[in-house]
């Protein structure tokens, strides 16, 4: 039975220069960006997506990439791709690019250590259609640096639950970032999932610091 791989912690590395989620322009122009599942079979290779949307396509060729690591796996991705259709009238999805959507429980801050609040840029946060995923987007500021130990990390963290008078409670999340020693030259964007199945909540409110201070965002469970 394949099993969701969580991460914990998101480094991501200083030397990142291309965002891997740009749709491109011209002949892409027919093309679609998902949220999705990356069913990912014994051999490490995507054979098909499961969109935010509940959408099952197989893809037209196997896809691999670095970052699936182990097999019999499902990877939470960012796909663009163009949907095609099989010989007898199916549709699949041809794939433009697939990049990772770091997936993350959420830590007790008791348990954390070294928490951070490095500021990064808010987009946008959001609950899936499906309502499996709770979503983030940001931009983190990054540049090159011969320092191999410059390394960023994100995580989500927890001070505790806040209960309403009418039996409603609230998991209070904090974003933990930490710059790592990376310069801040320009931005590269990220996305990060957090499962809903995992939140035995009615409502999850986020903090983040920004570089325009802090930003609170609260988001239904259920």
């Amino acid at each position: 039975m394949k099993k969701l791989l969580f991460l914990i912690v998101v480094c991501l590395t200083y030397g990142c220069t291309q965002d891997a989620y740009d749709k491109g322009e011209g002949a892409y122009s027919l093309m679609r960006g998902d949220f999705a599942e990356a069913n990912v079979n014994s051999n490490r290779e995507v054979i098909s997506i499961t969109t935010d949307e509940g959408e099952t396509l197989p893809l037209q060729t196997y896809h691999t990439a670095k970052w699936i690591a182990r097999p019999d796996t499902i990877y939470r991705c960012m796909l663009y791709y163009n949907k095609v259709k099989t010989n007898d009238g199916k549709p699949m999805a041809e794939v433009i690019s697939l990049g990772r959507v770091h997936c993350l429980q959420v830590t007790p801050l008791s348990k954390f250590e070294d928490y951070k609040d490095d500021p990064v840029k808010f987009e946008s946060i959001w609950k899936s259609k499906s309502g499996k995923y709770l979503n983030l987007h940001l931009q983190l500021k990054t540049g090159y640096t011969e320092d191999t130990t410059a390394i960023q990390k994100l995580a989500f963290v927890s001070d505790g639950v806040i209960p309403h008078p009418d039996g409603r409670r609230t998991l209070s999340v904090r974003l933990h970032h930490d710059q790592g020693g990376v310069p801040e030259y320009y931005s590269t964007q990220a996305y990060l999932s957090i499962p809903t199945v995992d939140l035995l909540v009615d409502s999850v409110c986020f903090y983040l610091n920004t570089y325009s201070g802090g930003v609170v965002k609260t988001l239904p469970v259920k």
